[in-house]
C-alpha cells in the first residue's frame, strides 16, 4: 500500500495539545543543555577561573553520561509503579534538575580558583545525574506515545519544533547576564555574577513549571504491556539485575536497524559539528578578508537565516515523512544538506558577502530532518525489538542513542581543533594567512560533512523497517498480546 494511502486510526492519534505538552519537555531538555554550556563563560569572566579549567568543567561531568544514561534507561524500563515507568522520574527529575541548576550558580564571591573548580565540578556531576533522570525517561516516553508509523513522525516533528525555541533564546544568555538594567552591583555597574544566579533561577522556574507537565498529562501506552511481560519473570536480585543490564545493553547494540540509525546520526551530526568552527574562520578570513567585525556580522546573519529556516524545515520534513515515509524523507533531508555544504564553494566570496546567507537554509535540512525523523524511526525499532525479545526497551534504546551522540560530539570537537592546526592557521598572522591555509579551511569546511553525510546516506538507504514492515510488526505484536 502507498504510504500516503494508509490513514492513522483515531485511537492512535495523539491530540495536538498532548503533542505540545511532550514538546514542552523538549524545550526544557534543550534549555538546560544550552544553558549549561552557554553560561560557563561567567566562570572565566566573572570568577577568574582559568579557561583550561573551564574547559575541563565542561567536559568532565559529561563523561558521567556514558554511565548514567544507559543505567537510567534500564531503570526506567524496569520500574513498576502505579504511575508508570517514566512519569515518576520525569516529575522528580525536572524538580531536582531545576534546584541543582540554581545551586550550581549560587557561587559566593571571594573564593579561590580551585575552590570554584571543585565546587562546580561536584555539583555539576550531581546536576547531570538529575538532568538524566528527567531526560532519559522523557525520551523513552515519546517512543511509546503511539504505535502508528506516521503519528510517531508528527509527535517527533512537534517536539523538535518546540525544542528549537530554546536554541533561539540561548544566544541572549550572555547579554542577559551582563545587562546592567537588570543585574547591578553596589556601584550600579553590571554584575555578571549576580546575573548568572538570576538567570539560573528563571531557568529553574521554567524547568519545573514546564518539565513536570509531560508527567502529569501524558499517558504511558506501553506500561501495561511491560508489566505483563515482567510478570512472566521473577523479580531479579542485585546480581541478576546487573547481568540483565549488561545483557540488555548488548542486545540493544546488536540491533541492526538501530546500528544504522546510530551511525547515521553520528555521521550527520558530528560531521556538521566537526567543522562548525571552520565556518567562522572561513567567513572572517576569506569572505571578509580578515575584517573580524564584518565577518562576525555575516556569520551572525548566516546563523539567523539557518535558525529561521530550521523551523520551516522541521514542519516540512514532518509533512514529507508522512507522505513518502521516514526513510525516504531522511534521504532527501541529508541530500539537501550536502547540497548546502557544496554551495559554500560558490557562495562564500569576498565580492558578494551576502551570498553566505544562501547555503545555510539548505544545510539546516540535515539536523532538522535528523532529529525529527530518527526518533520516530527508533520507536519503530523498539517494536521490532519487542517482537524478537518480548521486552519493551525504549529507555535503553533512547539512552544509548543519545550517549552515542554525546560521545561523538566530544570526539568531533577534539578533532576540529586538530584540523584547524593542520591548515596552518596562525592567529598571530591576522589577515596575512597563507593561501594554503585558506584553501584547506574551505575544503575541510565543505567536504568533511559532505563525506560523512554520504556515508550516512548509504546507512539509511539500507534501513530495513519500511512502513509496510512496521505495520506487519505491529500486527504480530498485537496478535501475540491479544490486543485488537
Amino acid at each position: 500500500m502507498n504510504p500516503a494511502q494508509r490513514a492513522t486510526a483515531p485511537e492512535d492519534r495523539i491530540p495536538f495539545s498532548q503533542r505540545i505538552v511532550y514538546g514542552l519537555g523538549a524545550f526544557v531538555n534543550n534549555l538546560l543543555g544550552a544553558a549549561t554550556g552557554g553560561m560557563m563563560i561567567v566562570l572565566n569572566l566573572g570568577f577568574g577561573v582559568n579557561p583550561f579549567l573551564v574547559g575541563l568543567l565542561g567536559a568532565l561531568p559529561r563523561l558521567t553520561d556514558a554511565f548514567t544514561d544507559p543505567v537510567m534507561g534500564y531503570i526506567s524500563d524496569h520500574t513498576r509503579t502505579r504511575w508508570g515507568r517514566r512519569r515518576p522520574f520525569i516529575f522528580a527529575g525536572a524538580i531536582l534538575a531545576a534546584i541543582l541548576f540554581v545551586v550550581l550558580w549560587a557561587l559566593p564571591e571571594g573564593k579561590g580558583e580551585m575552590w570554584y573548580f571543585w565546587y562546580f565540578l561536584v555539583v555539576s556531576i550531581v546536576f547531570f545525574a538529575a538532568y538524566t533522570m528527567f531526560a532519559t525517561p522523557w525520551v523513552a516516553l515519546g517512543y511509546e506515545l503511539t504505535p502508528d508509523y506516521h503519528e510517531r513522525t508528527r509527535v517527533m516533528g512537534t517536539q523538535n519544533f518546540i525544542g528549537q525555541i530554546a536554541f533561539t533564546a540561548a544566544p541572549w544568555f550572555l547579554w542577559i547576564m551582563n545587562s546592567g538594567e537588570i543585574f547591578q552591583n553596589e556601584l550600579g555597574e553590571p554584575d555578571q555574577v549576580e546575573g548568572a544566579l538570576g538567570l539560573a533561577v528563571v531557568i529553574g522556574i521554567v524547568t519545573i513549571g514546564l518539565g513536570i507537565l509531560p508527567a502529569i498529562f501524558l499517558r504511558e501506552r506501553m506500561a501495561d504491556v511491560a508489566r505483563t511481560e515482567a510478570a512472566a519473570h521473577p523479580r531479579p536480585g542485585l546480581v541478576e539485575s546487573l547481568k540483565a543490564f549488561f545483557s540488555g545493553f548488548g542486545v540493544t547494540l546488536r540491533s541492526r536497524p538501530f546500528q544504522k540509525l546510530c551511525l547515521t546520526a553520528f555521521l550527520v551530526f558530528n560531521g556538521f559539528m566537526m567543522v562548525a568552527a571552520f565556518q567562522q574562520y572561513v567567513i572572517i578570513y576569506h569572505v571578509a578578508e580578515g575584517d573580524q567585525i564584518a565577518g562576525a556580522k555575516w556569520f551572525g546573519w548566516a546563523g539567523t537565516s539557518g535558525a529561521v529556516a530550521n523551523f520551516l524545515i522541521v514542519a516540512g520534513m514532518t509533512w514529507l515523512g508522512t507522505r513518502i515515509g521516514k526513510r525516504k524523507a531522511l534521504l532527501f533531508g541529508i541530500s539537501m544538506s550536502m547540497l548546502g555544504f557544496l554551495l559554500k564553494w560558490v557562495c562564500y566570496r569576498p565580492d558578494m558577502p551576502w551570498l553566505v546567507l544562501v547555503p545555510q537554509p539548505f544545510i539546516s535540512f540535515g539536523l532538522a530532518s535528523l532529529f525529527t525523523l530518527v526518533p520516530a524511526m527508533i520507536a519503530d525499532v523498539c517494536d521490532a525489538d519487542e517482537l524478537e525479545t518480548h521486552e519493551r526497551r525504549e529507555g535503553m534504546f533512547g539512552s544509548i542513542f543519545w550517549w552515542m551522540i554525546k560521545l561523538g560530539l566530544s570526539a568531533a570537537l577534539a578533532l576540529s581543533g586538530y584540523l584547524l592546526n593542520f591548515t596552518g592557521f596562525d592567529v598571530d598572522l591576522g589577515v596575512d594567512q597563507t593561501e594554503r591555509t585558506i584553501l584547506l579551511m574551505r575544503l575541510f569546511d565543505i567536504f568533511v560533512p559532505v563525506l560523512t553525510s554520504a556515508i550516512a546516506l548509504w546507512a539509511i538507504y539500507r534501513f530495513e523497517i519500511t512502513e509496510d514492515r512496521a505495520q506487519e510488526i505491529r500486527s504480530q505484536l498485537e496478535a501475540r498480546r491479544g490486543a485488537v
